[in-house]
């Protein structure tokens, strides 16, 4: 936790030094306060003389004889500490604040930054409520704990010190009873703070759920209304909520007995120390002014102490989230880029799969050993039973994962030879069911590619015939599309996904059945808009439909991790194997669905 914590405020240690300083001035000015009211009590209601080093050092200022002229000192004293501490406090607030909104942003950019460069697989595994938790929750308990915290415990500290040398010197005897009564408060505080951490650690867990329950209800909110399931969903929602403040109060109920048992003893040492202070002052060796200041700094003792004790329930909740953001960072599974890896430049689109195989997890084997060629420029179809594994060969092209077994060869060149981004670049990329972005359409055309310019993107939109709806909307390219483009049809979303494609130039593209949802006339549009975007290219497409690979210059057959089967329409069907037997049964569906 502590090398996470001295990495992220590391950058502000100019921002620290000054907030340490403040917060030291605070200090001196909060040990002072009581000081002015013990001259009003002993030399200006009282008949007790200034200490001698004190009278000299006023004396060329002050008639240190005129209880008048003390009043005066005390009462210019008090505001120049109170102005002196006010100030301090304020620069503490100011720049404790704006280290600590800085420490979140980085950390944040830091953890998202390590999600993208995560594999798919990690996601496949992974509840994406929990990682938003970790993004936002944990995020800003980790920014109070770093901003102010650290400062605070090492601050608190040094007030403890001072107050017990002032004490010392005020009186021995008194410090002792505070001192005596310290070690079992400490001794509450370490066993507090396990329980805090546990039970700080159940409220996360179940806000993550709530945020699951949430975005899964908002998300599929069309299903929910058209199942009229809103009650269940409601339902959901409450157990999980009612959960969240059951853990919640029962960190509360661990976290209250801490101000209670601080109160209970600041009370014992204070009834002690009025007695036994009585007693001094009626016997002359103490002043009622030394009195009044050592009950001050007894309360102000243990506020450092109580603080401290509070930060130890910060650095449990801290420790908490840096568990949760470390099962981020410290995951592995990236998609690693060798040293001398190599840029990819004028890709052709020669594609060579040698003996691969791949596997999410130990023993779930889903390729065991593929091996194909394709030549530039060849339209390829893959079909195959559902689940033998047509997306995870295209979702290895693009490096989304490495093989575990085999090559994968682009031009002749390893995949793993290539530098990642670069080749991801020369891949263009049209799903079933294509995403957008919350945003304008010209931003999500040129997601594609940021840098292209407007007449660029219009160009592909006419292309992937998107130009049309388009041009119809009121703010035209600057209309904003709504969450995952749901404010549009599925045809208008895929020729987008098509221009988008367009505008980035890619000599390979694959294709996951990017008209399979579609209606006729939708699937029209962006079948047009394909044939135009495919031209010159080399093109793998997952087919569902086998009509839309009649012409494909080789299909891929994948069952049992293997190639059961490869060659054209017509090679296949003579063979009369899994192809065929595909081929029959979707000829004879359709044919009942015509009917």
């Amino acid at each position: 936790m502590q090398k996470l914590i001295l990495q992220l405020i590391r950058p502000y240690r100019g921002t620290l030094v000054i907030i340490f300083i403040a917060m030291l001035v605070e200090t001196v000015m909060s040990l002072a306060a009581p000081w002015p009211l013990k001259i009003v009590i002993d030399n200006v209601a009282g008949n007790h003389k200034l200490p001698v080093w004190l009278r000299d050092v006023l004396g060329p200022w002050l008639n240190t004889e005129n209880k008048l002229h003390l009043a005066l000192l005390a009462g210019v004293a008090t505001v120049v500490i109170a102005v002196i501490g006010a100030l301090a406090s304020y620069i503490d607030n100011y720049f404790t604040e704006s280290a600590g909104q800085y420490v979140a942003h980085d950390l944040r950019i830091r953890v998202f930054h390590h999600l993208q460069r995560l594999s798919l697989g990690y996601y496949n595994s992974q509840k994406i409520s929990t990682l938003l938790s970790i993004i936002t929750t944990d995020v800003q308990t980790i920014q109070g704990f770093a901003s102010s915290s650290t400062l605070d415990i090492f601050v608190d500290m040094l007030t403890i010190l001072s107050m017990l040398v002032l004490m010392f010197w005020l009186n021995w005897d008194f410090t002792l009873i505070a001192l005596a009564v310290t070690p079992v408060l400490l001794l509450f505080v370490s066993r507090f703070k396990r329980a805090v951490k546990k039970a700080t650690r159940q409220v996360r867990n179940q806000q993550a759920e709530i945020v699951s329950v949430v975005q899964q209800g908002l998300e599929s909110m069309q299903v929910i209304k058209a199942f009229d399931g809103q009650k269940s969903q409601e339902e959901q929602l409450t157990a999980v909520s009612q959960a969240t403040v059951d853990a919640a109060l029962a960190a509360r109920r661990v976290k209250s007995l801490l101000s209670p048992m601080v109160a209970i003893t600041v009370a014992l040492c204070t009834a002690i120390v009025l007695w036994r202070g009585s007693l001094l002052i009626l016997t002359g060796a103490m002043t009622v002014g030394a009195l009044t200041v050592y009950l001050s700094y007894l309360s102000k003792f243990f506020k450092p102490v109580k603080d401290l004790a509070t930060t130890t329930n910060a650095i449990a909740q801290a420790a908490v989230g840096v568990e949760r953001i470390r099962t981020i960072l410290d995951t592995d599974e990236i998609i690693p880029e060798r040293p001398n890896a190599i840029e990819p430049r004028n890709i052709k689109g020669e594609i060579v799969f040698n003996h691969v195989a791949f596997q999410y997890s130990e023993n779930t084997p889903i390729l065991t050993d593929v091996s194909f060629h394709i030549k530039p420029g060849e339209l390829v179809g893959i079909v195959g039973p559902t689940g033998s594994g047509k997306s995870t060969v295209v979702s290895l092209i693009p490096r989304f994962y490495d093989a575990t077994g085999g090559k994968i060869f682009i031009d002749g060149h390893d995949v793993r030879d290539y530098k990642l981004h670069p080749l991801r670049d020369q891949i263009g990329y049209v799903l079933q069911d294509t995403v957008l972005f919350r945003g304008t359409i010209l931003d999500n055309i040129a997601f594609g590619r940021p840098s292209a310019t407007r007449a660029e993107i219009v160009e592909a939109a006419r292309l992937a015939n998107a130009a049309e709806f388009i041009d119809l909307m009121p703010n035209g390219y600057e209309t904003m599309v709504g969450e995952r483009g749901l404010t549009l049809s599925g045809g208008q979303r895929q020729r987008i996904g098509i221009a988008r494609v367009l505008v980035r130039n890619s000599p390979i593209l694959l294709l996951d059945e990017p008209t399979a949802a579609l209606d006729t006339e939708s699937e029209r549009l962006v079948i047009d808009a394909l044939e135009r975007l495919m031209k010159g290219r080399t093109v793998i497409t997952i087919a569902h439909r086998l009509t839309t690979i009649r012409d494909a210059d080789q299909i891929i057959v994948i069952s049992g991790g293997v190639v059961a089967e490869h060659g054209t329409h017509d090679e296949l069907l003579r063979l009369n194997g899994i192809y065929a037997g595909l081929h029959r049964a979707q000829f004879e569906a359709d044919t009942v669905h015509n009917q």
